[in-house]
């Protein structure tokens, strides 16, 4: 490759052999993972990272990496040629912090894991990070460095010239929206909801000063949005909408994924010319992203142009991918 050939006319994506160079358990229910290693000097665009989707690709029972094409851009046609029981697991996270040596350029890459061990619930991405050693390896899929958030689709926040947001998340969805408040313009304004398993979950937020960030603790035993339907339900006025609530009533269907340019239901989004005055995201457990769908759209009349609907896990189904 020439010294003038461009980012853009290399692949989109880094395919990157990653090593852990730290394991920290920051809270009862969070892992944060230390990830660094020669490949990933081109990982991410720091202070833009937002709420950027990657992949881990965790070893299988052999503990062997199996071998995938790291030069040409088909990381994922490399990762299907490989025999099942040979290419380990791959699941998909949001970076929590990245941090490039200004000098070296040597990067680390932060991934906080949420660990899912009750019997019936864990699945490999957990048990991995639950017993997660420095000096371990795996592999890291993510946006090349320089590369624009709209080439390589792999994430969501886009609030336009939106100049108040809403943030809504579980657990799993805490991570990217910390990131997106800590790559975020110091003037945005808004709230964010964040609900995780309990209070000692609460993790510190470098969030703009015109954000309210409202951590919702849940008690044990209650179900995944539980606390924070009603308290997004409660912000927005639609307090008649809490007694419609039915949390046991499970999304079956696929993922719920919908953005303000994409339909993962086939609907058809009206182009609209007129500057939203709020953005909304809101990603976690699929029938409450599903719940808050139905209420904000079809009952509050919020335009579905100015939000961002993302399923990220289904309650009782393992996920893959």
């Amino acid at each position: 490759m020439s010294a003038e050939t461009t980012t853009t006319e290399r692949p989109t994506y880094v395919l990157a052999r990653a090593e852990v160079l730290a394991v920290s358990r920051v809270s009862p229910n969070f892992v944060r993972v230390t990830f660094g290693g020669d490949e990933l000097f081109e990982f991410c665009t720091p202070g833009e990272v937002f709420d950027s989707r990657i992949k881990l690709v965790f070893p299988p029972a052999s503990g062997i990496l199996p071998p995938l094409d790291r030069d040409t851009g088909d990381w994922w046609g490399s990762y299907l040629a490989v025999p099942e029981e040979e290419r380990g697991s791959m699941r998909t996270y949001s970076v929590r912090d990245l941090r490039v040596d200004p000098v070296t350029a040597a990067t680390e890459v932060d991934v906080d894991f949420v660990l899912h061990l009750a019997p019936g619930l864990s699945g490999p991405a957990s048990r991995w990070a639950d017993a997660a050693a420095v000096g371990q390896e795996l592999f890291v899929v993510g946006p090349r460095r320089g590369v624009p958030a709209d080439a390589h689709g792999g994430a969501e926040f886009a609030p336009g010239s939106a100049p108040s947001v809403v943030l809504v998340g579980d657990e799993t969805a805490a991570p990217a929206i910390a990131r997106i408040l800590e790559d975020a313009p110091r003037d945005l304004r808004g709230i964010a909801f964040l609900e995780v398993p309990s209070a000692e979950d609460v993790l510190p937020i470098d969030a703009p000063a015109g954000v309210e960030v409202r951590w919702l603790p849940r008690t044990a035993g209650e179900l995944h949005g539980f606390e924070v339907i009603p308290a997004v339900l409660s912000y927005l006025g639609d307090a008649d909408a809490l007694q419609e609530i039915d949390l046991t009533d499970v999304d079956t269907e696929d993922l719920l994924w919908e953005t303000p340019d994409y339909s993962g239901l086939g609907e058809e989004i009206a182009v609209t010319d007129a500057p939203a005055e709020r953005y909304f995201w809101i990603a976690g457990e699929s029938s409450v992203v599903t719940t808050l769908r139905r209420h904000l759209v079809k009952d509050l009349g919020i335009d579905r142009s100015q939000v961002a609907f993302m399923g990220y896990w289904r309650r009782g189904v393992a996920m893959r991918g």
